[in-house]
Parts: C-alpha cells; structure tokens; sequence
C-alpha cells in the first residue's frame, strides 16, 4: 500500500486512482438538477459504496504502517483523511458532502506511480521559485491593497451616494479591487466624467499590476536554473548531465574530463 514500485504496488494505485477518479465523476453528474430520483438513488449508494471502500483502505494504511502516527500526520495522511471524512456527513447534510471533491489531490499519487520525475522537478524549481520571492510579492501586493483603498475612496467621494452602486466605502474598494485585478463584472460603474477618468487610469495600472509578480518569480526562475547549471556537467559520451563533483558519468560510466568541461 505504501510501495509504488511493485508490480502489486502500482496496481494497487492504479485500480485506487479508477475509484478517485470514478467517484469525482459521480459528484460532478449528481449535481446536475435534472437527474430522476431513481439515478440519484443509485448515485448515493454508489457513493456509500466507494466512501466505504476508501475509509476501509485509509484504516488499513495506517494499520500496516510502520509508524502510523508519521503517517496520519503526514501530508498525504491528512489528504486522504480529508477524502474519507465526508462520508459521514452523507446521511446528515445535502450539501456538505461536496467537500469530497478534496479527493481529486490523490491523484498527484501518479507522479509517483509513473515514475514522472522530470514534472515533480520542474513542480519543485516554481515551488522554490515562489518562496524565495515571497517577501517581494507580499510587499507588492501591500501596496496593491493600499491603492484598491486609496483609488476605493476616491471613487466614493466622486460617485457616492447616486444609484450606480457607489454606496459605501467597502463596496467601492470591491470596485476597485475588480478593476484593479481586470475582472470588470460590471456590476457597479462609474458615470461621471472624472470618475470614469479614474476607472480608466486603474484598468491601464491593472496590466501593469500583473505583470510585476510574473516578473519577480520569472527572474528567481531564471537564478534558480542558472545555479543548477553551475552545479552539473554534461558527459562527452552520453551527453547527460551529472552533479558537479562526479568523475564518472552515472549513465554510460564514461570519464568525465572536468577540465574540458570548465572550458566550456
């Protein structure tokens, strides 16, 4: 149940993965409004069926771990914890239920399945991309609050108090966080001439808004492959890359002349 490599192992996961994804496409279809009582009766005991089914594999998990408690409180312990807690609000709540949709994370279990290395490392380099730039974004987008406040109660000292939805302080910053962030569900609009200029000038800075995060986590991108290449050397015979330190190419166990690779 924990070992992927297997032959039992991967079909294991494999047939639970035709589950997961058989019991999302229960949620989805039952959801719909025109279905007859008959197939929503079949749907709901479908779906006991696989709740079950998953609750039981979850006990199981934890019975055959080596260290349960590492396990449940691991992050796939909790995943496939939250997956299985809305079994029993089934019986309780007709809307409550749909929290199961949790369930579809499982599936990032195939990455592991099928061995999709190259993926998870290019997951991991926007991951380590997206932390080390953090501190920019969060300082960024302080003073994007900031203007949404600012430009917010311009346009209510402009545009309150008519019948355009300019009625309050909060729903004028709502505007201007719409605006800001190019949604535009036109709910509210000014109608005013010097507040339709204001609503011009903060769809132009929206553009220039989205393009400042896209840059900041780009140039991590970029530093962060450029210290992957210092640290790996290509091998003239194989021409796959190996960790700096290696003599021997970990592929063809050809000699890997680090002088010439210097040169290069």
């Amino acid at each position: 149940m924990f070992e992927a490599k297997t032959t039992a192992g991967k079909k294991f996961d494999l047939y639970l993965m035709g589950l997961i994804v058989f019991s999302l496409f229960i949620l989805m279809i039952e959801s719909l409004p025109s279905l007859s009582p008959t197939t929503r009766l079949i749907f709901y005991v479908a779906e006991w069926v696989l709740s079950s089914i998953f609750f039981i594999e979850y006990l199981l998990r934890v019975y055959v771990s080596p260290k349960p408690l590492k396990y449940i409180l691991s992050a796939w312990g909790i995943i496939d914890l939250l997956s299985v807690l809305p079994i029993f609000f089934l019986a309780f709540n007709n809307t409550a239920h749909y929290f199961r949709i949790i369930r579809i994370l499982r599936l990032i279990r195939v990455f592991k399945i099928f061995r999709l290395s190259q993926f998870t490392k290019e997951a991991y380099s926007l991951y380590h991309s997206l932390v080390a730039s953090l501190y920019k974004i969060a300082v960024f987008m302080f003073f994007v609050i900031l203007i949404a406040i600012i430009m917010g109660g311009l346009m209510f000292i402009v545009e309150g108090g008519g019948e355009n939805g300019f009625n309050s302080v909060p729903e004028s910053i709502y505007w201007a966080i719409v605006t800001i962030t190019t949604v535009g569900f036109g709910d509210i609009a000014p109608v005013t001439d010097f507040g339709k200029f204001l609503a011009s000038i903060m769809m132009l800075l929206g553009y220039a808004i989205i393009a400042v995060p896209t840059g900041i986590v780009s140039m991590e991108m970029y530093k962060n492959q450029e210290k992957a290449n210092n640290e790996i050397v290509s091998c003239p015979n194989c021409s796959n890359v190996n960790p700096k330190q290696a003599n021997y190419c970990n592929h063809c166990g050809a000699s890997i002349d680090k002088k010439q690779e210097d040169e290069k």
